[in-house]
């Protein structure tokens, strides 16, 4: 388009677009009145007046679905197509990007615009926010009461070696949380959020709820505290960290002050190498003296590293302070956890006395042990393992060291209180954001937030109630063991959900963090695991229980959510991958599915079809609905794109495993012929083409007989079968107002078969017959019979389909019976070798009845019949010659000429005769399957091939299938 003049000068920016910035008087009149999707501008980008517009931020938040247009960007019809006026379409405008950094005013998805501007919520960085809450939450009464303990059992050595075990652990979860963080948005829910939108609601759903309760127990654990505010309780811990860090101080000042005689007598005795040396190496003592027991012990204190993860919503950049806070509160615990461990094992003894009188001289005769060489005598009570103090003995090391034992004391209630009140903050935030999702019933009271940082005051409330309860239990030591193992599920998830969204190679995957790798996520999980069973092995089972409970009752709910989870890039990658290998199998007899390519129109449309194939289909073969949409394509398009969706709901909703696809097309015989040559993939292509009786075939347009008639060519000339259903009350439901119209179209004209609109009739409150035969195979078929007539060899289809269907519940109290013709004075010799050919087809069909009389003359009622169904479409020509014939047919191919009459009066007869057999013995069938008879290409009128599907299948109560395959064997006795 050519550049128009301004007719006013641009206004100074601010901020945003505006109709006068963009455009001047004249421009805005020639955008004026255009019909744009979603709030898109004729803008001046490029120095020119155009629709597109240039990237920004709002075009990308809070997008879902694949195709969905981002808000404020114009659809591909406003930028492809011709913009229809339309003078009241509103243009909401957009950020100037020449004018702004890009970003947002207000958090998107506010909704409604307020008067006055929001107050602002608390958001925390990665010092607070994140470090400072995973170290405290990380150290605790284990690192002041158990860890000197530990070093006595275990030696420095190994003790560091236990310290690092468990640190490897929570650094791969800690990589692992930082890439899944840093891959895309994280809001808040913590831990729930980052599982459940990597790996889906299924396992997210179980991991949060016991997460949330884990951490309910945890306060328990340490003790019960409440505030009404994160910024409260943030305060409160940064108080807790202080003392933490003097209590530090004081210890490792307490390390070097020479020590006292009542220190000394106590086993202290400040740096020594040779103590060192001693507790360098493992001394075991107790049931619990094993590596794995400590290791046992020491692990639940290197936990804690979701802590800062968990208070996702309320941080400034969750993407960088995860990632930073994470690892930089791993790295100086550790340093702590090792640096207590090697200083404490080279200034205390294992044993001593805590006796003053256990002093002597350097030297003395019958002192055996270390502490001779410093002036004391502990033999005695060594021997007799009856010492109060050393690190062996006393819990209290750390405070006996020290330079002040009280702040040692300040230092275990600042770190128990820490670890309480973290855990206090977390679940109640994971509480919410899970209550919020909607997963489990219930709970969505929790998920109310309140103020300007929607704090889930009722969680709060919900976990203070857990933990008061727990410590009126008074039996937490019964139950802690389970919490340990809750956090290990999470960490297990969490760094599964790493490797899986890794392994997947969706294009969805792009952290930002790139210090991971999916082998060492991957080894997380499995060690994850490995020491849950290693921990407590019954406590283990029992949380794996919950976690598969939790996943089952989801993947039975089947909640509507879809957040592109992996799961869902591993279900393509192994759809793509067995699709792929299928292609490289040569097909086998023994391996042949029936695949059917289903002529439902709409499938709302004909249930009773989709029904009928969807029963044999059913986690055995593919199932595509096909549906020809007749008209201009222009129109066409935005309906076929509206209606894919809406009717793929509907087969979900009937829980009809199938595929629905559609095409448009000028008129219905071309249509089935793209459905033939394009449906399917690979080697899961139909095989079959299945398509309900053409009950009006003697009313409707002759040349939509013609079609008809010609699909069914058109199926055999691509190689398909054929199977065709006829119902006596019809199947199409279209004309009747019921549940099974989607509701995706409500009571709105509908295109039928032939691509003209149908409108929906007004309810009477009576049951239509229509309405009863769309349900007819929904419903348990009784101690009634599937009747096969297996008139001719078709390959075994005819027998296969009944099989098939005999095979499921609804229809498994059928018995089948297989009528096949024979000659009257061989009729044992002709049912024996049927009985023996269905014996070695391993079927099950034990009934076989012989039809002699199949070659009667039919009644002359029934003949005259058959002769007044053709009388409207004979020509009556007199039995002229071929050119005369074509010369009056032209036009008019579905007319019938004597010669063709005289020529099929045979078969015509035959089906007559049929009709009469089939009322005789199946008029109480279930189902009457049998083989379709052929009218020969250009050699059969497609009226009067219509006269014998309809003289075959009339006046008969039960449902009628009638098949024919491809002339190839789906049926074999050789087991190779």
């Amino acid at each position: 388009m050519a550049e128009l003049p301004c007719a006013e000068p641009l206004p100074r920016c601010s901020g945003r677009f505006t109709i006068s910035t963009l455009l001047g008087a004249e421009e805005a009149a020639g955008c004026e009145g255009t019909q744009l999707s979603g709030s898109s501008l004729c803008t001046r980008t490029f120095g020119y007046n155009t629709v597109d517009v240039v990237p920004a931020y709002e075009h990308y938040a809070n997008s879902r679905g694949v195709g969905e247009a981002g808000r404020g960007r114009p659809s591909l019809a406003d930028l492809h197509s011709i913009l229809k006026p339309d003078p009241g379409h509103l243009r909401v405008p957009l950020p100037d990007p020449q004018c702004s950094n890009g970003l947002p005013d207000a958090e998107e998805g506010s909704g409604e615009p307020s008067s006055a501007p929001a107050a602002e919520p608390v958001r925390f960085g990665w010092v607070k926010g994140v470090m400072i809450r995973c170290m405290l939450n990380i150290w605790g009464v284990i690192l002041y009461l158990r860890l000197p303990w530990i070093t006595a059992q275990a030696g420095i050595a190994l003790t560091w070696l236990i310290i690092l075990m468990s640190v490897t652990v929570t650094t791969i979860t800690g990589l692992s949380i930082s890439a899944i963080s840093t891959n895309g948005k994280v809001k808040s829910g913590g831990t729930y959020f980052l599982i459940s939108r990597s790996l889906g609601p299924e396992l997210g759903g179980s991991i949060g709820l016991i997460f949330a309760f884990a951490n309910a127990v945890a306060v328990a654990m340490h003790t019960v505290g409440f505030a009404e505010t994160v910024r409260d309780l943030l305060q409160a811990q940064i108080l807790f960290f202080l003392v933490i860090l003097v209590s530090f101080i004081n210890y490792l000042v307490g390390t070097v002050i020479p020590a006292s005689a009542e220190k000394q007598a106590k086993g202290f005795f400040s740096y020594r190498a040779d103590i060192f040396a001693q507790n360098f190496v493992p001394d075991w003592r107790g049931p619990e003296g094993s590596f794995f027991g400590l290791f046992s012990i020491f692990f639940p204190s290197a936990t804690g590293i979701l802590a800062g993860a968990n208070i996702s919503g309320d941080l400034k950049d969750p993407a960088l302070a995860i990632p930073k806070g994470t690892l930089m509160a791993i790295f100086w615990t550790t340093v702590s956890y090792l640096v207590l461990s090697a200083t404490i094992g080279a200034c205390v003894l294992r044993d001593a006395s805590g006796s003053l009188n256990d002093s002597v001289a350097v030297g003395s005769p019958g002192c055996e042990g270390l502490g001779c060489s410093y002036g004391w005598n502990f033999t005695d009570c060594a021997q007799r393992q009856s010492c109060r103090y050393g690190l062996s003995n006393y819990y209290q090391s750390m405070s006996m060291v020290s330079g002040f034992g009280p702040l040692i004391t300040a230092g275990i209630f600042g770190a128990t209180l820490s670890s309480a009140l973290a855990c206090l903050v977390s679940a109640p935030k994971v509480f919410q954001c899970l209550c919020k999702d909607q997963l489990y019933p219930l709970i969505g009271f929790f998920g109310k937030g309140y103020g300007k940082n929607s704090e889930p005051i009722r969680g709060y409330m919900l976990t203070y109630a857990i933990a008061i309860g727990f410590i009126l239990i008074a039996e937490l030591n019964a139950i802690a063991p389970i919490i340990s193992n809750f956090f290990l599920c999470s960490y297990a998830l969490i760094n599964f959900s790493c490797f899986h969204a890794s392994i997947t190679n969706s294009p969805g995957w792009r952290p930002s963090f790139r210090y991971y790798s999916k082998w060492a996520a991957l080894f997380g999980a499995t060690i994850s695991v490995v020491i849950m069973f290693l921990l407590t092995w019954w406590a283990a089972l029992i949380a794996l229980g919950i976690v598969i409970f939790l996943l089952g009752y989801v993947l039975y709910k089947k909640p509507d959510v879809n957040w592109g989870s992996s799961m869902q890039a591993s279900s393509y990658n192994l759809a793509l991958s067995y699709s792929v290998g299928l292609s490289e199998v040569d097909e086998h007899i023994k391996n042949y599915r029936p695949q059917c390519l289903v002529l439902t129109g709409p499938p709302n449309f004909r249930p009773a079809l989709v029904d009928f194939v969807g029963t044999f289909t059913k986690n055995l073969s593919l199932m595509i609905c096909g549906n020809v949409l007749i008209g201009p394509s222009k129109q066409k398009v935005l309906e076929a794109r509206q209606a894919s969706d809406g009717h793929t709901r509907w087969l979900l909703k009937r829980k009809i495993k199938a595929f629905y696809t559609n095409v448009l097309a000028e008129d219905l015989r071309s249509g089935v012929q793209m459905l033939l040559q394009a449906a399917g993939l690979g080697k899961m292509r139909p095989n079959i083409v299945t398509l309900g009786y053409k009950r009006d075939w003697q009313a409707a347009a002759p040349q939509s007989l013609e079609d008809y008639v010609g699909i069914l060519h058109d199926a055999f000339d691509f190689k398909h079968g054929v199977c065709l259903l006829r119902l006596r009350e019809g199947l199409n439901v279209s004309r009747v107002p019921q549940a099974h119209i989607n509701p995706a179209f409500g009571a709105a004209e509908h295109p039928d078969g032939n691509g003209a609109g149908s409108r929906a009739a007004p309810s009477t409150g009576i049951a239509d017959p229509e309405q009863q035969a769309s349900t007819i195979f929904q419903s348990q078929q009784g101690k009634k019979t599937i009747d096969i007539y297996w008139l001719f060899d078709d390959g075994g289809l005819t027998l296969l389909i009944p099989y098939l269907l005999g095979r499921k519940k609804r229809w498994g109290k059928c018995k089948v019976r297989v009528f096949v013709g024979g000659q009257i004075n061989r009729m044992d010799e002709e049912r024996k070798a049927i009985v023996s050919l269905l014996s070695k087809f391993r079927l099950g069909f034990h009934e076989v009845h012989i039809l002699p009389d199949i070659n009667q003359q039919p009644r002359p009622e029934h003949i005259r019949r058959f002769d007044e169904l053709i009388a409207p479409f004979r020509l009556n020509d007199g039995f002229k010659d071929e050119a005369a014939v074509n010369e009056l047919r032209h036009g008019c191919p579905w007319k019938i000429s004597d010669e063709e009459v005289h020529r099929h009066r045979a078969k015509s007869l035959r089906q007559v005769r049929l009709n009469e057999i089939l009322l005789d013995y199946s008029r109480d069938a279930a189902l009457i399957a049998i083989t379709l008879p052929i009218g020969r290409k250009e050699r059969c009128p497609s009226s009067l091939y219509m006269a014998w599907l309809e003289t075959l299948s009339q006046d008969l109560r039960p449902p009628v299938i009638l098949i024919r395959g491809n002339q190839e064997n789906v049926l074999t006795f050789y087991c190779q």
